[in-house]
């Protein structure tokens, strides 16, 4: 994300002298990077820039970006977040305040405000939906806890459009036991969704999405309703105090029809808290508990409650590469609802590709 021209600060007595962010980035950065944000040109920095290699003023790659990991780079150097190495550390030349300057420095150059801050992109439950717009990739796997497994899978394609917009593909498969002891094995029913932010301040954000969930799995293998469903919902996600947020999501359930599947609503719930390695710079690790309620909207029907711990991990210097692992447990009507297995395999791709990142 960074680099530095040669010669750049004068020594470090130079570099601790300075004390705005602007007048550190004019002597440490802008050799490479412009005084203007937008990198300088390819005939003066010496080297070929690498496809990483930012432009502060486009909104779209940098606000996703949270400044701790800004923070580790300048810091660590480029290898500190799995970037080209050619972007080396300042960790002897600024202090953490003068870093924390520049950081801020680096924000104002992009210009517009409707871009929520990367700090909202809170760490993913299990199954509450986040608040925050993705370009991430995600497969979920569920694993029944009784002598013949039912397995269900969900692969989640997430695309951000603009400042608050979001598209959102989901695509269910399964392996389900029939009441025989048969596998029935396939496509479930396929989602569509838009997502949009409604409102983001420094330290919360507050989106709405709608979703259309079309009938492609085989109702008769307990692969799908057999009814085009509409979902929609509202999502909060919050940051507290030591590390600590709170996402909470909640929305109905409406199918086309009524005769076979009933309109129902759910709420979900999850509070959490982030730890990281290595003075802060390191990996990423994240405890979680989710509370699921949901109940259909039927003559005698009763509202299910679901306690979910897990924890989140990243896999990679770059962090773009997490799992997650839970334990869903039913707290009531437990009967024909079983424990399961729970964990995912999540990809930002907005960050790299699978490869990327690593060392």
């Amino acid at each position: 994300m960074f680099c530095r021209a040669a010669p750049a600060f004068a020594g470090q007595a130079g570099a601790r002298a300075l004390t705005s962010g602007e007048s550190i980035y004019r002597a440490g950065c802008a050799g490479c990077h412009g005084p203007d944000g937008k990198g300088a040109p390819d005939t003066t920095v010496g080297f070929e820039k690498p496809a990483t290699f930012p432009d502060f003023t486009d909104c779209s790659g940098t606000t996703p970006e949270l400044d701790v990991d800004w923070r580790a780079t300048i810091h660590e150097g480029g290898h500190g977040r799995g970037f080209s190495p050619i972007m080396p550390s300042f960790a002897e030349e600024l202090t953490a305040a003068q870093i924390d300057a520049v950081i801020k420095h680096l924000r104002g150059f992009c210009r517009d405000t409707a871009w929520p801050r990367g700090e909202l992109n809170l760490p993913r439950p299990l199954n509450t939906e986040k608040a925050f717009p993705e370009d991430e990739t995600v497969i979920t796997t569920a694993v029944s806890a009784h002598a013949a497994p039912d397995v269900t899978h969900e692969l989640v394609y997430e695309h951000r459009y603009g400042a608050r917009n979001q598209l959102e593909i989901s695509v269910p498969f399964a392996s389900l036991h029939d009441p025989s002891g048969a596998v029935q094995r396939g496509v479930g029913d396929i989602g569509v969704g838009m997502k949009r932010v409604l409102f983001a301040s420094a330290n919360s954000i507050v989106s709405a999405q709608g979703e259309v969930i079309f009938p492609t799995g085989s109702k008769s293998d307990g692969l799908g309703n057999g009814v085009t469903v509409f979902e929609a919902f509202a999502s909060y996600g919050q940051m507290l105090p030591s590390n600590m947020f709170l996402q909470v999501q909640a929305g109905t359930e409406q199918p086309w029809s009524t005769q076979d599947v009933s309109r129902a609503v759910f709420n979900r719930i999850a509070l959490g808290k982030s730890f990281r390695q290595e003075l802060g710079f390191g990996r990423l690790w994240s405890p979680m508990l989710e509370l699921l309620t949901d109940r259909e909207l039927a003559t005698g029907a009763k509202t299910n409650l679901d306690l979910v711990p897990q924890f989140q991990v990243t896999l990679n210097r770059r962090q773009h590469l997490r799992i997650n692992l839970g334990w869903q447990v039913p707290v009531n009507n437990t009967v024909g609802r079983s424990r399961q297995v729970v964990f995912y395999l999540l990809w930002d791709w907005f960050d790299g590709g699978l490869l990327d990142g690593w060392k």
